[in-house]
């Protein structure tokens, strides 16, 4: 199958040459343009979603070993996200070679979020399918590694993410309480609780109370997150 110009410009920025060209284009035919033989991108996206989440809890598990599911979680949400997704498509001007239908076009269909982020899950699953796990994980890696980067440096910042959450909501900064010691002087063990002053509380417990301090930010962090989210 032949390409136009516009797709064979779009491999250079995506950084894959189909041997599969039709993967492609179906990859970035919306549902507004398709007929009986122009199939649309709505089984690529599905499938595509769930090969950017296999991809991403691998990376995430790589980066930090000693994480537990509740910090994985919203980590792994903000990279799956329709949003981020979205904004990773505008990088590589996927919005340009989208084939969609005059109503879509008219109303400015290039730029939508939920468009451009299900093109972009559509668009990984083409690379699946054309050459393997290994080449959409590459991909994947390739245009979200500032963004897992970002995450993950969030992640062990937490006591300074915690501080901005309060600040956002005119809240007073987050205390430290030490609740307990333990273990001998050498090797004392320290509980901190990360308090903030609408009652929530998180503990953790670290070998200095600086880890105590970041472990119970993250947690609470991440609790407070899963409330939101109910």
């Amino acid at each position: 199958m032949k390409i136009s110009q516009d797709l064979k410009d779009f491999q250079l920025r995506l950084g894959h040459e189909f041997a599969r060209p039709e993967l492609l284009s179906r990859s970035v035919t919306h549902s507004s343009m398709s007929s009986a033989t122009r199939p649309d991108n709505q089984r690529l996206e599905f499938l595509g979603d769930r090969v950017l989440g296999l991809v991403m809890a691998e990376a995430l598990l790589s980066e930090d070993k000693g994480a537990k599911e509740g910090q994985l979680a919203p980590r792994f949400n903000a990279l799956v996200r329709k949003e981020t997704c979205a904004d990773v498509a505008r990088e590589i001007d996927l919005g340009a070679v989208l084939k969609l239908g005059r109503s879509e076009q008219m109303s400015g269909g290039r730029r939508k979020m939920a468009l451009l982020g299900d093109a972009m899950e559509a668009v990984i699953a083409a690379v699946y399918l054309d050459a393997g796990f290994e080449a959409a994980k590459a991909l994947v890696l390739r245009l979200w590694e500032a963004r897992i980067a970002e995450v993950e440096a969030d992640a062990r910042d937490a006591k300074t993410a915690l501080q901005e959450w309060a600040q956002a909501r005119r809240l007073a900064p987050p205390a430290y309480v030490e609740t307990e010691r333990s273990g001998p002087d050498h090797a004392p063990l320290f509980t901190i609780a990360a308090r903030l002053e609408t009652g929530e509380e998180a503990r953790a417990k670290a070998s200095s109370k600086r880890a105590a301090e970041q472990s119970a930010a993250r947690a609470l962090l991440d609790r407070l997150s899963q409330d939101s989210a109910k």
